[in-house]
């Protein structure tokens, strides 16, 4: 994986917090909406760990 890739979990990660946020500062939030988001941005962080393992190995090899 490459940086870029990083970053672009990293973005989409925030863009998912902004989304959660948005949403459940809304008057009648949709809670289904807020899950599925938050499942969401679970799995990236995922990634981002996993990126980020991989990369201290390679460093360290």
């Amino acid at each position: 994986m490459s940086q870029n890739r990083l970053q672009q979990l990293m973005q989409r990660h925030a863009r998912l917090e902004q989304e959660i946020g948005e949403e459940s500062r809304r008057p009648l939030p949709d809670q289904a909406r807020i899950i599925r988001l938050k499942k969401l941005k679970l799995a990236i962080k995922d990634q981002i760990a996993l990126f980020e393992t991989q990369d201290r190995k390679l460093a360290a090899a």
